[in-house]
């Protein structure tokens, strides 16, 4: 008799995506505020250069064997990290932190697409089935004005910064078991910080008056991003893109929580998006398999088989 079963038991390196996954979510509000305070450039240049100092001297002593394939992996997912957060950064300065986060989520199920560009890899019934509630969704969040008039710039640029996170989801997984951690992490939060303070000049951003409300939560989330960038880097050694991305869904939850204790609120039918998107983000995600005698899933397991599959897609 067949028997239909799901994992659903966390390892060690999940329960640290769940953590820094509830974190990440509370970092929406944080930057929507320092919005009012200073440009989306120099604040994210600012936080990731802090946060690649935090990183430095945790792993100062990794940087002596430094290799070309850690340089590489460093700079491909800093770029990432400054597209993504930088136009997140400028998208929280014309919409709210928990609209910023719902949308945001729409990179999740744009992994298993992204590998399959790269990796040729077709995406399967229920990556699909989830990549349509989450657009469905994404269109209700984006508000009934978004038909007629086009979406907002704060919207619009949210949307483009999704496909550049879930760029880097899959470049830390490819690149995850052949670098040095430290020296990536190092490498990477440097480079988003870098560009980020020269992209000023080119959008005509200006340094900012001195504030508390844009150094306390740049130097407070720098801190914050090397923690989850290092997680990040860290667990999905062990843990598959589709895993970590299926865990990486509360995200917004945990955004639009905070978001609501601070007074933010989201019109009914954009709460139904957001909804909508969080159930895309799962379903993109669910894979269930099925064994001839038992209904308990080892985790050990369903990892070996994710990384067999991540191994079999890359080149």
């Amino acid at each position: 008799m067949l028997h239909s079963r799901w994992s659903v038991s966390l390892s060690r390196q999940e329960w640290a995506l769940v953590g820094i996954t509830a974190l990440w979510g509370s970092t929406f509000l944080i930057v929507h505020i320092a919005m009012q305070h200073s440009g989306p450039w120099f604040f994210v240049g600012l936080r990731f250069l802090v946060a690649a100092v935090a990183a430095a001297v945790v792993f100062r002593s990794t940087l002596r064997g430094i290799r070309a394939i850690d340089v590489w992996a460093g700079v491909s997912i800093g770029t990432t990290i400054y597209l993504g957060y930088g136009l997140q950064s400028a998208g929280l300065q014309t919409i709210n932190s928990s609209t910023s986060a719902f949308i945001t989520a729409f990179y999740v199920p744009l992994v298993p697409l992204l590998q399959w560009l790269v990796w040729r890899k077709a995406p399967g019934r229920m990556t699909l089935i989830g990549v349509g509630l989450a657009f469905v969704g994404l269109l209700l969040v984006a508000g009934p004005g978004a038909y007629g008039t086009g979406l907002g710039t704060g919207e619009l640029l949210t949307i483009i910064s999704t496909l550049a996170i879930a760029g880097e989801v899959v470049l830390i997984s490819f690149f995850a078991r052949r670098v040095d951690l430290g020296r990536v992490t190092i490498v990477q939060l440097s480079v988003a910080g870098l560009l980020a303070l020269l992209t000023m000049p080119v959008v005509g951003e200006a340094v900012p008056a001195f504030s508390w409300g844009w150094l306390i939560p740049a130097v407070g989330l720098g801190v914050a991003s090397c923690v989850i960038q290092l997680t990040m880097n860290w667990a999905q050694k062990s843990v598959s893109p589709t895993r970590a991305t299926i865990i990486y869904a509360g995200e917004p939850v945990w955004a639009g929580v905070v978001g609501r204790l601070a007074g933010e609120r989201m019109a009914p039918i954009a709460l139904v998006g957001a909804a909508l998107i969080v159930i895309g983000m799962v379903v993109s995600e669910l894979k269930p398999a099925r064994t001839p005698s038992s209904d308990v899933v080892s985790p050990s397991d369903s990892g070996e088989a994710d990384a067999a599959e991540e191994a079999t897609a890359r080149p």
